[in-house]
């Protein structure tokens, strides 16, 4: 069997390291010896997308999205597929080595999503730029470590936790959708979708798309309720029908007298 290659490597928050890998035409990086990505198994990076600009409730579908974590640049490329022309994908990557990669020696595998004009990348921690907007995001796409319960990265839990989910359910606009990829089930993680306001689900999806074999991930979503239309408020009388002009009301006419 063809061994694997070291390609690079980059040091992260916590001090854990990246590393990129390849063997003949695949791609994997790893996190202190554990696979985050890879270019085999990238069906549920796809759905994670494809699930969540599905259920937006909004006309015309999603405008602006939110990405956090670049990963290997599948997740954004399912996300440009089903937006249109005039809406943006922003990404939030915290490391600048992963961005290297995905604009170097991996740019190809989904076939170069950094370069579309539709995409803002910003660099840098993915909860500052929720915790910053109000109403802001469509959907929201998380896939920034294993799970919300067992994660690689300690200060994730600043996103997944109690506090973090209700600052992403204010980021969202009304009728938009909040997405997490994740490792396995998380029935606590649920329970904190619903406690913030969100119509919470949980999708079993193939780690190697439709039809693909092995593992399986999961994809939590959580649908902002959509706004309702504006009625009166209390107080606030229902519109009448205009008045007629004041004055002396028109005398009608007298009937006219038989000779």
């Amino acid at each position: 069997m063809q061994p694997w290659e070291t390609v690079d490597r980059a040091k992260v928050a916590g001090g854990t390291e990246l590393v990129l890998a390849r063997r003949g035409h695949e791609w994997v990086v790893r996190n202190d010896g554990r696979v985050l990505m890879s270019s085999r198994q990238h069906g549920s990076e796809d759905a994670l997308a494809a699930l969540a600009l599905e259920k937006v409730e909004r006309t015309g579908g999603a405008r602006t999205v939110l990405i956090g974590g670049l990963g290997l640049g599948y997740t954004l490329r399912a996300t440009l597929d089903r937006i249109g022309p005039d809406a943006r994908a922003v990404v939030a990557e915290i490391s600048p080595e992963l961005v290297g990669w995905n604009r170097g020696p991996v740019a190809h595998l989904a076939g170069r999503p950094l370069d579309d004009p539709r995409t803002r990348l910003q660099l840098g921690d993915v909860v500052a730029r929720i915790s910053e907007a109000t109403g802001a995001f469509d959907a929201i796409l998380l896939d920034v470590d294993n799970s919300p319960s067992s994660m690689v990265l300690a200060g994730n839990d600043r996103l997944y936790g109690p506090r973090g989910v209700r600052a992403c359910a204010a980021a969202l606009s009304a009728g938009g959708v909040l997405a997490v990829w994740s490792a396995g089930p998380d029935d606590p993680y649920l329970e904190r979708l619903e406690r913030a306001g969100l119509r919470a689900s949980a999708v079993v999806v193939p780690a190697r798309g439709i039809g693909g074999g092995g593992a399986r991930h999961v994809v939590f979503l959580g649908v902002k309720k959509p706004a309702s239309p504006r009625r009166p408020g209390r107080g606030e009388p229902p519109a009448r029908s205009p008045r007629p002009p004041r004055g002396r009301a028109p005398r009608a006419a007298s009937p006219s007298r038989r000779r």
